[in-house]
């Protein structure tokens, strides 16, 4: 299963996506954690380091096939294939790949359209992958994430986020992008307000998955930079994502 989280930046997708990966550590799979995003914020929330980037093995590629030492009877992606493996990142608990950017102040093209090369090779090695997606609409143009079978868009309350959100819909609807389930997950929700902005988006026709209730152990961590994957388990955004993580897994009434 491809997980993919998306939505405008500062919304919250690091903290989704570090929360469903959280969630899935206890239920014996083989995890990988993909960072597409540019800013390359999932790492720190993971508590994990990245020594290389695919941005950083694109770079050695052209360096060496400048130079003339890719051997004759080897592909490009062959090699580039194995570099890749060489940068994914092993833990015990989990993997972790890291998209990073080309050098010098070069489109973020090349590298983005290498992931979905990528998400197709590593799929058979993984039970789930969850990708942190580059913020905007980009990876919807760019077809980075079609392969995806589930969609996660975060917004939080703001008029801004929930317009991205619906872009996202509409764009991956013109692209005719079929995800085999996209939601929605409300961010930094206010409780007592929390049915009102539902309703709201839901007359967007925009499907709610859960709700994030505003959490001041995620300020504190992230004043702090203390990875998120290490909240508390009484964390109030913990026990959403739970939620959420359990209507993906087991098919739970879906708001």
């Amino acid at each position: 299963m491809i997980v993919a989280v998306s939505g405008k930046g500062g919304t919250g997708k690091t903290l989704v996506a570090s929360l469903i990966i959280r969630n899935l550590l206890d239920k014996d799979l083989d995890i990988l954690a993909i960072d597409a995003d540019p800013d390359s914020n999932l790492p720190e929330a993971l508590g994990a380091k990245a020594e290389k980037t695919v941005g950083d093995v694109r770079e050695e590629l052209k360096r060496e096939t400048g130079k003339g030492e890719i051997p004759y009877e080897m592909g490009k992606w062959d090699v580039l294939e194995y570099k890749i493996m060489e940068a994914v990142v092993e833990t015990s608990k989990f993997d972790m790949l890291v998209m990073g950017r080309p050098e010098g102040s070069g489109c973020y093209c090349a590298v983005n359209n290498m992931l979905r090369k990528i998400i197709e090779t590593l799929s058979n090695n993984y039970d789930v992958i969850v990708v942190d997606t580059e913020a905007g609409l980009e990876h919807l143009s760019r077809r980075t994430t079609q392969n995806v079978d589930i969609m996660l868009i975060v917004t939080d309350t703001s008029k801004r986020g929930i317009l991205t959100a619906q872009r996202i819909k509409e764009l991956s609807d013109e692209l005719d992008i079929k995800f085999k389930e996209m939601y929605f997950i409300l961010n930094r929700a206010n409780p007592k307000k929390k049915e009102e902005l539902l309703r709201k988006i839901e007359d967007t026709g925009l499907n709610i998955i859960g709700t994030i209730n505003e959490d001041e152990n995620v300020t504190e961590y992230d004043i702090e930079g203390k990875p998120l994957i290490e909240l508390p388990e009484n964390s109030s955004s913990v026990l959403n994502v739970s939620e959420i993580v359990n209507k993906i897994l087991y098919k739970k009434e879906i708001r």
